[in-house]
C-alpha cells in the first residue's frame, strides 16, 4: 500500500518568513472581519419595491384581466381571449414560483413561508377567474369542448365549496356535461 505521504510531501506547517507573517495577518484579518463591524441596527420591514419592466407579479395578471374584460365589453373576443390566456399562464408561473420559494424556506423563517402561500392563494384565484372569464369567451364562441376543460379546472382547484367551483359547476350544468345539480351546505339556491 503506498502511503500518501510518499506522493505528496508535507511541508512544514509553520508559516516562514514575511510571506508566513502577512499570510497569517491576512487569515486573522478576516476571521475578525465580521467582529470589528458596528453591530446592525433593528430596521423595519423592507417594503417591496417592483422593478421597472417586471410584468411577472399579482398586480399585473389583475391588469390583464381587466383588459382582457374590456375587449370582451367592446365585442373584440380575439384579444380578449388573448389577454384571458397570458393571464392563465402568468398566474400559473406565479402559483410555482411562490410554491418553490415557500418550500425552500419552511423551517428557516416562518413568515416567508406564510406570505408565499398568501400569494399563491391569490395567484391560484386568480388562475381560476382567468379559466372562468376564457371559458365565458369559447361559450360566446359556442366552443363548448373547449370551455368544459377550463370549466372542470376551476372545480378541481377552487373546490365546489367555493362560489368560484359552484359557479363553474353550474356551467357544466347548462352546458350538459353534468347532469346532477350541486347544492352547497346551507345555501338555498341550487347550483
Amino acid at each position: 500500500m503506498i502511503r500518501p505521504s510518499a506522493i505528496f510531501p508535507l511541508r512544514s506547517a509553520r508559516p516562514s518568513g514575511f510571506v508566513g507573517v502577512c499570510g497569517g495577518a491576512l487569515a486573522l484579518l478576516a476571521l475578525a472581519q465580521p467582529l470589528l463591524q458596528p453591530p446592525a441596527r433593528a430596521q423595519a420591514p423592507a417594503q417591496t419595491v417592483q422593478p421597472a419592466g417586471t410584468d411577472l407579479n399579482l398586480s399585473s395578471v389583475k391588469s390583464l384581466l381587466s383588459r382582457g374584460d374590456a375587449a370582451v365589453a367592446s365585442g373584440n373576443l380575439a384579444e380578449g381571449r388573448r389577454l384571458y390566456d397570458l393571464a392563465r399562464d402568468a398566474s400559473r408561473r406565479l402559483l410555482g414560483f411562490y410554491r418553490d420559494l415557500s418550500g425552500s424556506f419552511r423551517g428557516l423563517d416562518a413568515r416567508i413561508p406564510r406570505e408565499m402561500d398568501d400569494k399563491g392563494r391569490e395567484a391560484l384565484t386568480l388562475l381560476a377567474e382567468a379559466n372562468l372569464r376564457l371559458a365565458a369567451v369559447f361559450r360566446r364562441q359556442n366552443q363548448p369542448e373547449v370551455a368544459i376543460p377550463l370549466l372542470v379546472e376551476v372545480v378541481k382547484i377552487m373546490t365546489p365549496t367555493n362560489e368560484g367551483g359552484r359557479k363553474a359547476y353550474q356551467q357544466l350544468v347548462e352546458l350538459g356535461f353534468v347532469i346532477t345539480p350541486y347544492t352547497a351546505p346551507g345555501s338555498t339556491t341550487g347550483g
